[in-house]
């Protein structure tokens, strides 16, 4: 949690900023809009520009902006650029000086027109020319209530589970919907699907029987959180739908020959794929719902189905008239995940560089630190007055009292939303420095570990099974292939970090690189429906440049930041902080350049996290810290974006020195001090429970008035 004298000192000095209409979810990705996130939302933010902008919500009063130590910003406005004035012959690049035939009007205005009446005849051919032009672009169009039609319906498509009628679809419209699915493109008018249109019941009710298993399976295999709210999600739409049609794909169909597939193999079934879609929206143009089923085995289905083995099941759908359709996607509305927002996923001329047309691309770590704010200071203050009025002695539940009130300033609303579900990722990378034998522990350990975690064999696959929380691994330094697997999210920037004692661990290019992964993976760990993001790492010899940063962004000296490690003697640590000393020396620090530092004195995990963090903070989604690694990406973060720090809450104190060194500066008190220093995760798992606990206290707990309770 925050020392809340630094915060109050922030909020006095008119740095406060946060949202003023939190929603059930804090706002995270709540009706976010597709413009105005990105660099060209400046620190100077109107109060309209406030309100479209849901990571940068609005405030009480108008505090002044911290500015982020980072890439300076072009003035920008988050609304779209005016349209053009009306064109002349003129080019805008060419001088206003006068051509022959012109003289300049008083004041700079344009100039006064002397042409003869061939040039007078010549500008209007052409104005002429561009109008017949427009007219030809727009005689392609649909009129608008098509254009608006067409719009709604695929803006309204729904997967539905539930509330079908038994009403048959009449035949007539079946084949509608089957013709427009038959109309979807597709790599040489290959045509590659089949629709089975199933109304036998016994053929549904072996579907059924596999979808049922196949859930009860698939939930023994979720964390408990997610396991309850997934038991929710319904697949009697097999039986209570008037009808099911299997899309199958034929990859084979039309032989080698067929145009691209040569090039895109999977190209068959993309087209089975758009060939749903199609169906899909025409089906919402019917009013008739449809649900896909898709937690099923392929080949179970198509087994149950009696296919020749060359197709392949691509949906399985469930179709019929609906008593309603949600407002929102269900599992929106159920809180297992929300949509990303289109300008997340929207690149200009190459990969990273965001903006929607109309927009000045930027980068996504621009992007983020630009949508990070501070405590929401209204939430803050009716948190500490609820936790007044609460039924018990004021102060008596400690410091989580206080991590109460910084959840509902981080959110913007009291009570805030609970921090579950919750994920720990474990950001692995290798390093360089590990050849001055820092450690005694081999380096392909790391790679060892990893296929530990994914097993679920290691201490953070337990303490996460007991509180309830996801486990993902994200490889982005590794120095081994890692093969694909369940939970290991592939990001290596590089095989591990160069030697940092003979010059930079990384380029500037792969700090920033493994950042923005790090930004990524919250990002879609959020919008996957967490609502608690916990750090976890894995690196053999990663305390030592853990340490490095901590004296880097503290000025602590290297033999108060060094530790222990793994486990070394009295000689070792000598030798580590020597280490530590000689990094320092080959890479000068420069203060005010902090991805700088990171580049040259951290590892790919430790900028992974750092990213990590910041994203947590942009979307306002709590952040709970592990142990020196965790402490010191940080550190980073702070420099990077000082109101990052109002996200992030010190899971334990880690026994390494450097942590207490970091959380220090930081001005986070740990919830759980137990000398532990194993890293993973594990620290922070543990103090899961409480900072859940402190959220739900805040809204369930009765107040002295409510339950008729008299005070001392």
């Amino acid at each position: 949690m925050i020392d809340h004298e630094r915060e109050d000192t922030r909020q006095d000095s008119g740095e406060q900023r946060g949202s003023d209409t939190g929603s059930h979810l804090g706002g995270l990705l709540d009706g976010l809009p597709e413009s105005g996130r990105g660099a060209h939302a400046q620190a100077r933010v109107s109060e309209e520009d406030t309100q479209d902008n849901p990571f940068r919500p609005a405030s009480d009063e108008a505090p002044r902006r911290v500015e982020p130590n980072v890439i300076s910003f072009h003035e920008r406005t988050s609304q779209a650029p005016p349209a053009p004035p009306p064109q002349t012959s003129r080019s805008s690049k060419t001088p206003m000086t006068p051509s022959e035939g012109e003289q300049l009007a008083p004041n700079g205005a344009e100039p006064t027109s002397k042409r003869t009446p061939e040039q007078s005849k010549g500008r209007q051919s052409q104005d002429q020319r561009k109008d017949r032009r427009a007219r030809a672009l727009s005689d392609h169009a649909y009129d608008e209530a098509d254009r608006r039609a067409v719009y709604r319906a695929i803006r309204e498509r729904r997967d539905v589970r539930v509330g079908f009628r038994p009403d048959p679809v009449a035949h007539e419209v079946l084949i509608r919907l089957l013709e427009a699915a038959h109309q979807a493109p597709s790599v040489g008018h290959a045509q590659p699907w089949d629709f089975l249109v199933i109304d036998d019941i016994e053929s549904r009710e072996r579907i059924h029987e596999l979808a049922r298993a196949e859930q009860e399976g698939y939930a023994h295999a979720l964390p408990s959180t997610r396991a309850r709210a997934f038991s929710g999600l319904k697949v009697d739409a097999i039986l209570d739908a008037p009808l099911n049609i299997a899309v199958t794909v034929d990859p084979t169909r039309g032989g080698h020959q067929v145009l691209g597939r040569h090039a895109k193999p999977m190209s068959a079934s993309y087209a089975a794929a758009l060939a749903v879609e199609n169906l899909w929206v025409a089906a919402r143009a019917e009013g008739l719902g449809v649900g896909w089923v898709s937690f099923l085995e392929e080949r179970d289905v198509a087994q149950a189905l009696e296919l020749p083995s060359h197709l392949e099941v691509v949906a399985y759908l469930c179709v019929g008239h609906v008593d309603e359709f949600p407002t929102e996607p269900e599992l929106s509305l159920g809180g297992w995940a929300k949509g990303r927002p289109l300008s997340w996923a929207v690149h200009r001329d190459r990969y990273g560089l965001r903006g929607l047309p109309g927009q000045e691309p930027t980068s996504l770590l621009e992007e983020t630190i630009t949508g990070i704010g501070a405590l929401n200071p209204r939430a803050v203050k009716e948190a500490r007055e609820r936790q007044s009025r609460m039924t018990k002695p004021p102060g008596s539940l400690g410091e989580l009292e206080e991590v109460s009130v910084q959840l509902a300033g981080l959110a913007g609303e009291c009570p805030p939303p609970l921090p579950e579900p919750a994920a720990v990722v474990i950001f692995a990378g290798d390093h360089g420095v590990h050849a001055q034998e820092v450690t005694s522990w081999p380096q392909q350990v790391t790679e060892q570990m990893v296929h530990n975690f994914l097993e679920g064999g290691a201490v953070v696959n337990s303490f996460a099974a007991q509180v309830g929380a996801e486990v993902a691994v994200v490889d982005v330094g590794v120095i081994g292939d890692l093969p694909q697997a369940a939970g290991l999210i592939p990001r290596k920037v590089a095989r591990g970090t160069a030697d940092f004692t003979q010059g930079p661990a990384m380029s500037r290019d792969q700090a920033v690189q493994a950042l923005e992964h790090g930004i990524e993976v919250a990002r879609d760990l959020v919008s996957a429906g967490n609502r608690c993001l916990i750090t976890g790492d894995m690196g053999i010899a990663n305390t030592t440049p853990s340490a490095t940063l901590v004296c880097a962004f503290t000025g602590a000296d290297p033999k108060q930041a060094t530790g222990r490690g793994t486990g070394t003697d009295d000689d070792a640590l000598e030798k580590k902080i020597d280490v530590v000393r000689r990094a320092l020396a080959a890479n000068p620090v420069d203060a005010d350049d902090p991805i700088g530092t990171l580049a040259t004195l951290g590892g790919l995990e430790h900028a992974a996290l750092t990213g990590f963090v910041l994203g947590a903070a942009a979307l306002r989604v709590p952040v709970l810290l592990d142990g020196v690694v965790a402490g010191s990406a940080a550190l980073a973060a702070a420099a990077i974006s000082p109101e990052a720090v109002g996200a992030c809450f010190a899971g334990h104190r880690s026994s390494e020195p450097g942590h207490s060194l970091a959380l220090e500066h930081l001005g986070l008190r740990p919830l759980v001090d137990l000398e532990m220093r194993l890293g993973e995760g594990t620290g922070a798992l543990l103090a899961l429970p409480m900072l859940q606990g402190s959220a739900r206290v805040l809204r369930d707990v009765a107040t002295f008035d409510t339950a008729g309770v008299s005070r001392a």
